[in-house]
């Protein structure tokens, strides 16, 4: 579980949600008691948050200043088009070059990790959701595709993998795990969207997140990883919020300092902001 008092973050985010909690406390609980237990099956975390930015090559160049190295990229006419920054040997920052038809920086997409992909499909499909097929990818995984909640002018995309033997991943297993990673860990990620109450109750209701004492806005997943999901207004944009864990903050804020990378320090949290506007938010439990 990640500890109830995080930091001053979790205090602020906590006081600007308490007219939200309002509604959602009105909206949400009779449903909350009408909904059974679905048993949804477990994910085993956060498997990775897909961004799309305005320059790929200054993008991944960013990230490898804060110790993240491309673990394998995707080609087409060998010209990347996405990079996979590994966190650790489970999770990634996927970084998407942006494209004419689609200009809009920001989060993409965030993908959940399943042991058995196809029981969570299934399970979706038994209430009602309508997933996607599950399909192989480039990379060599298992991969599903949920639409979900609306956050600005489109449906969140949800994906859903189950890494395979074999896979660009799995073979980078134990690879590309620098020691100057600013954080080692992906613990939290905020999503925004337009109506946070009703995709609080989408993740409640249909996908079985639990939420957090006192912190109305963030849930956790199905399942014991103990990460988090946290819902804001779509107020803020479209940029993604990711939370890390550091063994090491004041290691961490050396070598950004070392690498010229700005960050700002608000009490047991480091603040960093890249190229396209993405928050990343470290921290030491």
């Amino acid at each position: 579980m990640i500890r109830q008092h995080r930091s001053a973050h979790r205090s602020a985010r906590t006081a600007m949600h308490v007219v939200i909690l309002a509604v959602v406390s009105a909206l949400s609980a009779p449903l909350l008691h009408a909904q059974p237990d679905t048993r949804t099956p477990p994910f085993n975390g956060i498997a990775h948050v897909a961004l799309r930015v305005h320059d790929l090559a200054t993008s991944v160049a960013f990230y490898e200043k804060l110790g993240f190295e491309q673990a394998f990229d995707l080609r087409k006419d060998n010209v990347p088009y996405e990079s996979f920054l590994k966190i650790n040997d489970t999770q990634f920052i996927e970084l998407h070059a942006a494209a004419p038809t689609e200009p809009d920086t920001g989060l993409l997409s965030l993908c959940f990790e399943g042991a058995d992909l196809q029981a969570i499909n299934d399970d979706y499909r038994s209430h009602g959701l309508n997933p996607t097929p599950i399909l192989k990818t480039n990379a060599g995984n298992l991969r599903f595709i949920l639409g979900g909640p609306l956050q600005t002018s489109s449906p969140q995309t949800i994906e859903y993998t189950q890494y395979l033997a074999g896979s660009l991943h799995s073979e980078d297993q134990g690879k590309h795990l620098g020691p100057d990673r600013v954080g080692e860990k992906l613990i939290a990620v905020s999503v925004p969207m337009a109506d946070p109450a009703s995709a609080r109750d989408f993740y409640i209701n249909q996908l079985n997140f639990k939420p957090i004492a006192n912190d109305p806005m963030s849930l956790h997943m199905p399942g014991e990883s103990g990460q988090e999901l946290e819902i804001i207004p779509a107020t803020t944009g479209t940029h993604a919020r990711m939370t890390l864990e550091s063994s090491n903050l004041a290691k961490a804020a050396r070598h950004l300092h070392k690498e010229g990378i700005f960050a700002v320090k608000n009490g047991a949290t480091l603040t960093v902001i890249d190229p396209d506007g993405n928050v990343l938010i470290l921290e030491t439990r």
